[in-house]
Protein backbone atom coordinates (compact mmCIF):
# COMPACT_ATOMS: atom_id res chain seq x y z
CA UNK A 1 0.00 0.00 0.00
CA UNK A 2 1.09 3.70 -0.18
CA UNK A 3 1.17 6.50 2.68
CA UNK A 4 2.81 9.81 3.20
CA UNK A 5 6.12 9.39 4.93
CA UNK A 6 8.17 12.15 7.04
CA UNK A 7 11.53 11.36 7.02
CA UNK A 8 12.53 14.67 8.60
CA UNK A 9 10.69 17.24 10.52
CA UNK A 10 9.68 21.18 8.63
CA UNK A 11 7.59 22.22 5.72
CA UNK A 12 4.50 20.23 4.03
CA UNK A 13 7.09 19.38 1.15
CA UNK A 14 8.60 16.83 3.96
CA UNK A 15 5.57 15.01 3.87
CA UNK A 16 6.47 11.95 0.87
CA UNK A 17 3.89 9.76 -0.79
CA UNK A 18 5.89 6.16 -0.80
CA UNK A 19 5.22 2.37 -0.94
CA UNK A 20 5.09 0.82 2.18
CA UNK A 21 4.36 -3.18 3.77
CA UNK A 22 0.69 -3.89 3.98
CA UNK A 23 -0.15 -4.25 7.52
CA UNK A 24 -0.96 -6.84 9.55
CA UNK A 25 -2.80 -6.72 13.24
CA UNK A 26 -1.50 -7.75 16.24
CA UNK A 27 -4.34 -9.35 18.66
CA UNK A 28 -5.99 -6.52 20.35
CA UNK A 29 -5.38 -4.56 16.80
CA UNK A 30 -7.07 -4.09 14.21
CA UNK A 31 -6.38 -3.03 10.34
CA UNK A 32 -8.25 -0.40 8.31
CA UNK A 33 -8.65 0.48 4.68
CA UNK A 34 -8.79 4.04 5.07
CA UNK A 35 -11.98 6.11 2.86
CA UNK A 36 -11.27 9.33 4.14
CA UNK A 37 -8.58 11.14 6.62
CA UNK A 38 -9.37 13.94 8.73
CA UNK A 39 -6.47 16.94 8.31
CA UNK A 40 -6.14 18.78 11.95
CA UNK A 41 -3.62 21.41 13.32
CA UNK A 42 -2.12 18.49 15.17
CA UNK A 43 -0.83 16.82 12.40
CA UNK A 44 1.18 19.95 10.99
CA UNK A 45 2.63 20.26 14.72
CA UNK A 46 3.46 16.91 14.27
CA UNK A 47 4.97 17.46 11.11
CA UNK A 48 7.16 20.53 11.73
CA UNK A 49 8.52 18.84 15.04
CA UNK A 50 6.95 20.58 17.73
CA UNK A 51 4.73 17.43 19.03
CA UNK A 52 8.06 15.47 18.02
CA UNK A 53 7.56 11.67 17.03
CA UNK A 54 9.88 8.89 15.98
CA UNK A 55 11.00 9.34 12.25
CA UNK A 56 10.34 7.77 9.80
CA UNK A 57 6.53 8.55 10.44
CA UNK A 58 3.12 8.54 8.86
CA UNK A 59 1.13 11.92 9.79
CA UNK A 60 -2.22 11.80 10.36
CA UNK A 61 -4.77 11.13 13.41
CA UNK A 62 -8.02 10.48 12.21
CA UNK A 63 -9.55 8.56 9.74
CA UNK A 64 -12.96 6.43 8.84
CA UNK A 65 -13.01 3.14 6.48
CA UNK A 66 -13.78 -0.66 6.21
CA UNK A 67 -12.18 -2.89 8.76
CA UNK A 68 -10.11 -5.82 6.50
CA UNK A 69 -8.54 -7.37 9.23
CA UNK A 70 -8.43 -7.93 13.36
CA UNK A 71 -6.79 -9.54 15.49
CA UNK A 72 -7.06 -13.03 17.68
CA UNK A 73 -8.27 -11.30 20.65
CA UNK A 74 -10.57 -8.39 19.25
CA UNK A 75 -14.54 -9.97 19.28
CA UNK A 76 -16.09 -6.29 18.57
CA UNK A 77 -15.72 -5.95 14.91
CA UNK A 78 -15.17 -7.74 11.82
CA UNK A 79 -14.32 -7.19 8.43
CA UNK A 80 -16.32 -5.04 6.47
CA UNK A 81 -17.54 -3.32 9.80
CA UNK A 82 -17.28 0.42 8.60
CA UNK A 83 -15.66 2.47 11.37
CA UNK A 84 -14.09 5.68 12.61
CA UNK A 85 -11.11 6.95 14.98
CA UNK A 86 -8.80 9.77 16.02
CA UNK A 87 -5.94 10.06 18.27
CA UNK A 88 -3.73 7.39 16.69
CA UNK A 89 -1.15 8.21 14.48
CA UNK A 90 -0.67 6.62 10.80
CA UNK A 91 -3.99 8.06 8.98
CA UNK A 92 -2.14 9.05 5.99
CA UNK A 93 -2.65 6.04 3.94
CA UNK A 94 -4.35 3.49 2.46
CA UNK A 95 -4.64 0.97 5.29
CA UNK A 96 -4.21 2.00 8.73
CA UNK A 97 -3.71 -0.51 12.13
CA UNK A 98 -5.54 0.94 14.89
CA UNK A 99 -6.04 -0.61 19.14
CA UNK A 100 -9.23 -2.20 18.69
CA UNK A 101 -10.70 -0.58 21.37
CA UNK A 102 -10.05 2.84 19.72
CA UNK A 103 -12.65 1.86 16.71
CA UNK A 104 -16.01 3.05 17.10
CA UNK A 105 -18.79 1.91 14.04
CA UNK A 106 -20.87 4.36 12.77
CA UNK A 107 -24.28 4.61 12.20
CA UNK A 108 -25.49 2.92 9.53
CA UNK A 109 -26.49 5.16 6.80
CA UNK A 110 -23.23 7.75 7.35
CA UNK A 111 -20.38 7.89 5.06
CA UNK A 112 -16.43 7.52 5.83
CA UNK A 113 -15.95 11.12 4.78
CA UNK A 114 -18.90 12.41 7.74
CA UNK A 115 -16.81 10.41 9.95
CA UNK A 116 -13.32 10.94 9.50
CA UNK A 117 -14.34 14.71 9.52
CA UNK A 118 -16.27 14.64 13.08
CA UNK A 119 -14.04 12.41 15.40
CA UNK A 120 -11.11 14.20 16.65
CA UNK A 121 -13.67 17.85 16.58
CA UNK A 122 -16.43 16.59 17.42
CA UNK A 123 -15.06 14.91 20.71
CA UNK A 124 -13.17 17.87 21.23
CA UNK A 125 -15.97 20.14 21.38
CA UNK A 126 -17.84 17.81 23.22
CA UNK A 127 -15.26 17.43 26.25
CA UNK A 128 -14.95 21.21 26.40
CA UNK A 129 -18.44 21.88 26.83
CA UNK A 130 -19.26 19.00 29.22
CA UNK A 131 -16.27 18.60 30.96
CA UNK A 132 -13.83 21.30 31.23
CA UNK A 133 -15.65 24.15 31.49
CA UNK A 134 -19.68 22.48 31.66
CA UNK A 135 -21.65 25.11 29.96
CA UNK A 136 -25.33 25.98 31.53
CA UNK A 137 -28.09 27.89 29.96
CA UNK A 138 -28.15 31.18 30.45
CA UNK A 139 -24.15 31.15 30.14
CA UNK A 140 -22.40 33.75 27.64
CA UNK A 141 -19.64 32.10 26.08
CA UNK A 142 -16.99 33.43 23.86
CA UNK A 143 -15.32 31.03 20.82
CA UNK A 144 -12.46 32.13 19.05
CA UNK A 145 -12.02 30.44 15.40
CA UNK A 146 -16.01 30.25 15.28
CA UNK A 147 -15.94 29.04 11.36
CA UNK A 148 -13.11 26.53 11.91
CA UNK A 149 -13.43 22.70 12.62
CA UNK A 150 -14.07 22.51 16.00
CA UNK A 151 -15.45 26.39 16.14
CA UNK A 152 -18.44 25.63 14.11
CA UNK A 153 -19.09 22.58 16.33
CA UNK A 154 -18.56 24.31 19.92
CA UNK A 155 -20.97 26.85 18.82
CA UNK A 156 -23.53 24.43 17.97
CA UNK A 157 -22.89 22.41 21.18
CA UNK A 158 -22.86 25.65 23.17
CA UNK A 159 -26.41 26.43 22.02
CA UNK A 160 -27.61 22.91 22.66
CA UNK A 161 -26.90 23.52 26.46
CA UNK A 162 -28.76 26.88 26.16
CA UNK A 163 -25.74 29.45 26.19
CA UNK A 164 -25.21 33.00 24.10
CA UNK A 165 -22.82 32.48 22.22
CA UNK A 166 -20.06 35.28 20.69
CA UNK A 167 -17.19 34.13 18.76
CA UNK A 168 -14.52 35.98 16.21
CA UNK A 169 -13.69 35.86 12.97
CA UNK A 170 -11.91 37.00 10.51
CA UNK A 171 -14.28 37.82 7.36
CA UNK A 172 -17.85 38.46 6.61
CA UNK A 173 -18.07 35.08 4.96
CA UNK A 174 -17.01 33.38 8.03
CA UNK A 175 -18.97 35.70 10.05
CA UNK A 176 -22.20 34.38 8.32
CA UNK A 177 -20.92 30.58 8.32
CA UNK A 178 -20.59 31.18 12.40
CA UNK A 179 -24.23 33.12 12.68
CA UNK A 180 -25.68 29.99 10.65
CA UNK A 181 -24.48 27.26 13.19
CA UNK A 182 -26.42 29.80 16.13
CA UNK A 183 -23.42 32.20 17.12
CA UNK A 184 -25.53 35.66 18.79
CA UNK A 185 -22.61 37.87 18.13
CA UNK A 186 -19.48 37.69 15.61
CA UNK A 187 -16.75 40.01 16.28
CA UNK A 188 -14.82 40.85 13.25
CA UNK A 189 -11.38 40.96 14.66
CA UNK A 190 -9.38 41.89 11.92
CA UNK A 191 -11.39 45.40 12.06
CA UNK A 192 -12.55 45.72 15.42
CA UNK A 193 -11.19 44.94 19.17
CA UNK A 194 -13.02 42.08 20.47
CA UNK A 195 -12.10 42.91 23.90
CA UNK A 196 -13.76 45.81 23.42
CA UNK A 197 -17.21 43.89 22.06
CA UNK A 198 -16.94 41.36 24.31
CA UNK A 199 -17.00 44.05 27.19
CA UNK A 200 -19.96 45.86 25.48
CA UNK A 201 -21.65 42.60 24.70
CA UNK A 202 -21.91 41.42 28.48
CA UNK A 203 -22.52 45.33 30.01
CA UNK A 204 -19.01 44.90 31.34
CA UNK A 205 -19.24 42.01 33.43
CA UNK A 206 -17.57 39.37 30.75
CA UNK A 207 -17.76 35.73 29.88
CA UNK A 208 -17.66 32.84 32.34
CA UNK A 209 -15.34 30.97 30.11
CA UNK A 210 -13.12 31.62 26.70
CA UNK A 211 -12.63 29.04 24.30
CA UNK A 212 -9.32 29.83 23.16
CA UNK A 213 -7.74 27.70 19.99
CA UNK A 214 -5.81 30.28 18.62
CA UNK A 215 -3.08 31.02 21.56
CA UNK A 216 -0.35 33.46 21.41
CA UNK A 217 -2.24 36.13 19.57
CA UNK A 218 -5.57 36.45 21.69
CA UNK A 219 -4.22 35.01 25.19
CA UNK A 220 -4.00 38.19 27.20
CA UNK A 221 -7.25 40.09 25.60
CA UNK A 222 -9.30 36.35 26.15
CA UNK A 223 -8.01 36.99 29.73
CA UNK A 224 -9.33 40.35 30.06
CA UNK A 225 -12.47 39.54 28.50
CA UNK A 226 -12.98 37.21 31.36
CA UNK A 227 -15.97 37.74 34.72
CA UNK A 228 -14.68 36.63 38.13
CA UNK A 229 -13.61 33.13 38.70
CA UNK A 230 -13.64 32.45 34.56
CA UNK A 231 -11.99 29.54 32.84
CA UNK A 232 -9.43 30.58 30.02
CA UNK A 233 -9.37 26.93 28.13
CA UNK A 234 -6.67 27.14 25.98
CA UNK A 235 -6.81 24.02 23.67
CA UNK A 236 -4.90 25.09 20.81
CA UNK A 237 -1.96 27.46 19.49
CA UNK A 238 -3.26 27.89 15.61
CA UNK A 239 -0.85 31.60 16.09
CA UNK A 240 2.01 30.02 17.81
CA UNK A 241 2.65 29.09 21.50
CA UNK A 242 2.13 31.44 24.74
CA UNK A 243 4.43 33.31 26.57
CA UNK A 244 5.46 31.77 30.19
CA UNK A 245 3.29 33.56 32.46
CA UNK A 246 2.95 34.05 36.10
CA UNK A 247 0.80 32.40 38.35
CA UNK A 248 -0.50 35.42 40.07
CA UNK A 249 -1.53 37.08 36.98
CA UNK A 250 -4.60 34.88 37.74
CA UNK A 251 -5.28 36.29 41.61
CA UNK A 252 -6.58 39.52 39.48
CA UNK A 253 -10.00 37.94 38.70
CA UNK A 254 -8.83 34.49 40.76
CA UNK A 255 -9.31 32.52 37.02
CA UNK A 256 -8.67 29.31 36.12
CA UNK A 257 -6.53 28.49 33.13
CA UNK A 258 -6.22 25.02 31.82
CA UNK A 259 -4.55 23.44 28.89
CA UNK A 260 -6.68 20.74 28.09
CA UNK A 261 -6.01 17.56 25.22
CA UNK A 262 -8.56 15.18 23.68
CA UNK A 263 -6.20 12.04 24.88
CA UNK A 264 -7.16 13.01 28.37
CA UNK A 265 -10.84 13.14 27.77
CA UNK A 266 -11.38 9.20 26.03
CA UNK A 267 -9.16 7.55 28.68
CA UNK A 268 -11.59 4.84 28.94
CA UNK A 269 -13.42 2.74 26.14
CA UNK A 270 -16.55 3.96 28.10
CA UNK A 271 -15.57 7.87 27.88
CA UNK A 272 -15.15 7.51 24.11
CA UNK A 273 -18.22 6.10 23.02
CA UNK A 274 -20.30 8.44 25.28
CA UNK A 275 -18.68 11.50 23.36
CA UNK A 276 -18.59 9.58 19.93
CA UNK A 277 -21.82 8.35 20.28
CA UNK A 278 -23.53 11.73 21.25
CA UNK A 279 -21.60 13.83 18.40
CA UNK A 280 -22.17 11.01 15.63
CA UNK A 281 -25.72 11.03 16.80
CA UNK A 282 -26.49 14.57 16.58
CA UNK A 283 -24.38 14.61 12.99
CA UNK A 284 -26.60 11.44 12.15
CA UNK A 285 -30.39 13.13 13.67
CA UNK A 286 -29.67 17.14 12.32
CA UNK A 287 -29.30 18.66 15.25
CA UNK A 288 -25.79 19.47 14.57
CA UNK A 289 -24.51 20.53 11.60
CA UNK A 290 -21.18 19.54 10.05
CA UNK A 291 -19.27 21.99 7.49
CA UNK A 292 -16.68 20.03 4.94
CA UNK A 293 -14.60 22.90 3.53
CA UNK A 294 -12.77 21.00 1.32
CA UNK A 295 -11.64 17.64 0.20
CA UNK A 296 -8.10 16.92 -1.28
CA UNK A 297 -6.48 13.52 -2.97
CA UNK A 298 -3.79 11.93 -0.21
CA UNK A 299 -1.48 12.88 -3.01
CA UNK A 300 -2.01 16.62 -2.14
CA UNK A 301 -1.80 16.61 1.95
CA UNK A 302 1.15 19.31 1.68
CA UNK A 303 -1.44 21.49 -0.54
CA UNK A 304 -3.67 20.60 2.49
CA UNK A 305 -1.41 21.36 5.46
CA UNK A 306 -0.66 25.33 3.66
CA UNK A 307 -4.69 25.81 3.13
CA UNK A 308 -5.51 24.97 7.21
CA UNK A 309 -1.67 26.46 8.14
CA UNK A 310 -3.15 29.55 6.20
CA UNK A 311 -6.19 30.12 8.59
CA UNK A 312 -8.41 30.99 5.64
CA UNK A 313 -10.23 27.60 5.26
CA UNK A 314 -13.96 27.00 6.94
CA UNK A 315 -15.21 24.29 8.95
CA UNK A 316 -12.93 20.52 8.22
CA UNK A 317 -10.21 19.33 5.66
CA UNK A 318 -10.68 15.90 4.58
CA UNK A 319 -8.28 13.86 2.06
CA UNK A 320 -9.33 11.17 0.26
CA UNK A 321 -6.78 8.26 -0.52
Amino acid sequence: MRAMRVHETGGPEVMLYEDVADLEPGPTEAVVGVEAIGVNFIDIYQRLGMYPLQLPFTPGSEAAGRVISVGSEVTELAAGDLVAYCMVVGAYAQQAIVPAHRLVKLPQGMDAQTGAAVMLQGMTAHYLVYTTYPVQAGDDVLVHAGAGGVGLLLIQMAKRLGARVLTTVSTEEKAKLARDAGADVTIRYTEEDFEERVKEATDGKGVPVVYDSVGKTTFDKSMNCLSPRGYLVLFGQSSGFVEPMAPNDLARGSYFLTRPGLGHHTRTREELLWRANDVLGWIESGEVKLHIGGAYALTEAAEAHRALASRQTMGKLVLLP
